[in-house]
């Protein structure tokens, strides 16, 4: 009898929208819920508060970093071994990821809230934002397992199609997240530290809807823990892909720690102008990054039955769609770019600031779109070496490049004008590794 294939080859772009709209509706619920957080702690009126919270977001973005090392290096040698129809090894390979996690954040959780004043420091945070930075970090740090784990299972739920599933989980968790917001900052009136404690109640209930439809709906996942265990060579692949995947994260977070440097010579008004127009710009970066990983179980799914033609031609048909997606809502924002900072901070100062940031972090959405894609590519294909070139690129030593040349040149001016041009040079060096890596293989 002819084992039923997870993922219908024959409608590529019909499967590839059944697979990545459900990411995307993830990642706009994720938006509104970050936006929901910026917008209710400015509602406190205190741009120490803003500030305090916007300085601590690489802290989130580094945990997300070591969840991406399992889910993300999980999902591309799970879907690979999806195609080959290898389901003894999918079921090791997921409950490690699982259970490593779990002690991955215990790890992690120990030095960050003993060295906590240093961290503070390192993340740009002033005498004064220092008091509501550390509300917001030390329940950040001490709920570090809770963070990580909700993306491993939200990713490779999706290697064996189930992205409907994945959604409701992260959906589920940020609806949460949206509502106790206002509840703990507000009504509570506990601040910064209401909103993180928000974040991680919403992470808890994603983590335990994830547990409980891998137990009783997944055919192919497992939690056993009699299964948490590895090859030596599919732990390399796991590594190898997943700290690429991470080095994205980790370095966005060291580019953020950066421009807060750089900011805290023009005052802590900049830092959380430049925060709340962050929050915004990932009305467009959320939607881009839920079009490029909705296509990685895909991606993975064709390269591991070898099906190259059909990769191809996916390729095609999504560089274009995703590009052409980035041009549309940047065009957009920069439109509304005074409308949008001014829903959150009603002062003419951050308002004008954030707008004009704004306007520059968006304008190469396009660009950004082509290296999110070409990178997940690489990931989900087992090409570590091609995708940690790029995770290095438009938000790591590339942009930290033109950033620091940008700044010599024009100062304030060049700062703002970083990312676009980071991102324009980061597109052409996916495009030139692109063919460098798929050259043997002719069909790509």
């Amino acid at each position: 009898m002819e084992e039923k294939k997870v993922f219908d080859t024959e409608r590529l772009v019909r499967t590839y929208f059944v697979q990545a709209l459900p990411v995307v509706f993830s990642m706009m619920i994720s938006l509104v819920y970050n936006l929901a957080d910026t917008y209710f702690i400015a509602q406190t009126g205190s741009t120490l508060v803003v500030a305090g919270v916007s300085v601590c977001a690489p802290v989130f973005t580094v945990l997300m970093a070591f969840g991406n090392v399992y889910a993300q290096g999980g999902s591309s040698l799970i879907s690979r071994l999806m195609g080959r129809n290898d389901q003894g090894s999918v079921r090791r390979a997921s409950s490690f990821c699982f259970y490593l996690a779990i002690v991955t954040g215990i790890v992690l959780a120990v030095p960050m809230l003993i060295f906590q004043d240093r961290i503070l420091d390192l993340l740009g945070a002033s005498a004064d934002v220092k008091p509501y930075a550390r509300e917001y970090y030390l329940v950040l740090a001490a709920s570090a397992p809770a963070i990580i784990l909700p993306f491993i299972h939200s990713n490779l739920l999706r290697c064996e199609g189930s992205s409907t599933l994945s959604m409701l989980g992260n959906v589920g968790g940020s609806v949460i997240n949206i509502i106790l917001d206002p509840i703990f900052i507000q009504v509570l009136d506990m601040g910064a530290a209401g909103a993180a404690i928000a974040t991680v109640i919403g992470n808890l209930a994603s983590d335990l809807f994830f547990l409980i439809i891998v137990l009783r709906k997944s055919r192919y996942l497992s939690v056993d823990p009699r299964s948490w265990r590895v090859s030596g060579r599919e732990l390399g692949q796991i590594l190898s892909v997943g700290i690429t995947a991470a080095v994205t994260n980790i370095a966005s977070s060291i580019c953020v720690v950066v421009v807060n440097q750089f900011l805290r010579g023009y005052g802590d008004e900049k830092i959380a102008a430049w925060g709340i127009a962050s929050k915004v710009s990932m009305i467009s970066q959320m939607v881009l990054i839920g079009l490029a990983f909705g296509g990685v179980p895909l991606f993975g799914y064709l390269y591991g039955s070898r099906d190259l033609k059909k990769l191809k031609k996916l390729l095609r048909f999504c560089t274009a769609f995703i590009s052409g997606y980035g041009l549309l809502m940047a065009a957009a924002i920069i439109l509304l770019a005074p409308v949008l900072v001014g829903v959150f901070m009603d002062d003419p100062g951050i308002t004008s600031d954030g707008a004009a940031m704004l306007r520059w972090q968006v304008s190469g959405s396009a660009f950004a779109g082509i290296v999110l894609l070409f990178t997940c590519l690489f990931q989900a294909t087992g090409k570590a070496a091609p995708a940690l070139i790029l995770s290095l690129s438009r938000q790591g030593l590339l942009f930290l490049m033109v950033l620091g040349i940008g700044v010599l040149i024009a100062g304030y001016s060049g700062l703002l004008a970083a990312q676009p041009i980071a991102d324009a040079l980061s597109a052409g060096l996916a495009i030139v590794m692109w063919r460098a890596a798929f050259r043997k293989e002719h069909a790509i």
